[in-house]
């Protein structure tokens, strides 16, 4: 059954992750009536279960020159800093060509410059979004260690660091492990050398940040309802969403529940599943997924003063509440295939080799006198980072309407740059100049 209404909001947005969240929040703020729809709900996908880091400091795109001279190692080793599933590669081509040009000295530099614009219009957004949210105590600024295995890879490093410093990076060279073991302890001594970036911020819990921004909004007057959008259709003074209000409903009856929802104007912001949505106006977008894996382990697990990098290993070691959390790396493998939870597996047996107090398994106090005493095991998570070629999210206009906004393949920087994406999405739903220039993060670059 299709049911009408003559429109839900002025603006609708698609996506209630920590992105489509922040530009719902913003809107409405910013006096505009704000309907989120999303398939499972608020932070139920990518921004649930990253490391929870504001990371500032990652001005460098992951297409830097040269890279695809390790391509062949990719394939090779499937629990890599940075693999490639061999079912994928086919589809993954034309992705891997956009990557390697992206890589091109040229266009590298012009996307660095992007980047790092958009992170310092971030920064300062995200502290006027703690402000406006009343969200300080769910802000950790502990700093972060990056660290480096030996003077060999440490020299290795300096030219990013470098590059950070011209970007407006503060950071602090370390030349010893006791130099690190001040700011961090129980650090493998093989780590001799890092960067500590005092500046670096965390949330006490992405999931717990999205849902306080979510709560904000609400409070506000906003909505958020559960639900599919099969299909958007533009009209002559707004956009409407065909859209089903329950899945348990719909796997029983197709029919059942068919809504179209209307609005004045409509952000996707759908992150990895945006593509089909930018299809339907007529985009064709080279979107695609940096899988991430991680383990949560209980608390008191290891003593963790600062969010951990280990650079040349591609994972992080950060706090979650409480708990401590292991994870990162890539995993180029598209939406469907199976999770290789060995990844995760992969980098918690590193980290236990790096942090030497690190206890996997923290077992409950009261009895641990017992052989049958109980123990919280650690969780694996496998999520979906929206990822452009460049490095680069899409913050534009779509190709046919300037009713409908872009907001998405942020890759690993979404909470990162999420209030100002947000800010940004704003200026352009109000048809106001933008804050910095965005055409680096056009729909049509591509094309």
């Amino acid at each position: 059954m299709l049911t009408h209404q003559e429109q839900d909001a002025d603006v609708i947005v698609i996506g209630a992750g920590i992105i489509g969240i922040s530009c719902a929040l913003r809107l409405q703020q910013a006096g505009k009536k704000v309907l989120v729809l999303d398939t499972k709900g608020v932070a139920a996908e990518t921004s649930a279960g990253n490391a929870g880091a504001f990371a500032f400091a990652d001005v460098i795109p992951l297409a830097t020159p040269g890279i695809l001279r390790k391509a062949p190692k990719w394939l090779l080793d499937p629990l890599g800093p940075l693999s490639i599933r061999p079912a994928y590669v086919l589809k993954l081509l034309p992705w891997l060509w956009r990557f390697w040009r992206a890589s091109w000295q040229y266009k590298y530099a012009t996307a660095l410059a992007a980047q790092a614009n958009l992170m310092s219009f971030s920064k300062d957004a995200l502290e006027r979004q703690i402000q406006s949210t009343k969200g300080e105590a769910l802000i950790r600024r502990e700093g972060q260690l990056q660290l480096y295995e030996g003077e060999k890879k440490f020299q290795a490093a300096l030219a990013s660091w470098q590059t950070r410093q011209e970007h407006g990076v503060v950071f602090e060279l370390l030349e010893s492990p006791d130099a690190i073991a001040r700011i961090q302890p129980g650090i493998h001594p093989r780590f001799t050398h890092a960067a500590f970036t005092p500046e670096w911020k965390n949330v006490v819990d992405p999931k717990v940040w999205t849902e306080h921004l979510a709560q904000a909004f609400v409070a506000l007057g906003g909505q958020v309802e559960t639900a599919c959008v099969d299909q958007i259709r533009l009209l002559e003074d707004g956009v409407s969403v065909l859209k089903q209000k329950s899945q348990q409903h719909t796997q029983q009856d197709p029919q059942q529940d068919l809504q179209q929802g209307k609005a004045k104007q409509l952000v996707i912001a759908a992150g990895a599943w945006s593509k089909p949505l930018a299809a339907q106006l007529g985009d064709t977008l080279p979107l695609d997924t940096e899988r991430g894996y991680n383990t949560t382990l209980p608390a008191g697990s290891f003593k963790l003063r600062t969010h951990l990098t280990f650079s040349n290993h591609g994972f992080v070691v950060t706090k979650v509440q409480d708990k401590i959390r292991v994870g990162g790396a890539v995993e180029l493998a598209g939406l469907t295939l199976a999770p290789n939870y060995q990844r995760a597996q992969h980098l918690l047996d590193k980290a236990k080799r790096f942090l030497p107090e690190l206890d996997p398994i923290q077992r409950d106090s009261s009895l641990s006198q017992h052989r049958s005493a109980q123990h919280t095991p650690p969780q694996q998570w496998m999520g979906f980072r929206p990822s452009m070629p460049d490095s680069l999210p899409v913050i534009d206009y779509a190709s046919r309407t300037q009713q409908v906004v872009y907001a998405f393949g942020h890759g690993h920087l979404g909470l990162t740059q999420s209030a100002g994406t947000a800010e940004l999405v704003c200026e352009l739903l109000h048809n106001q100049t933008t804050s910095i220039d965005l055409s680096p993060y056009s729909a049509k670059r591509f094309t």
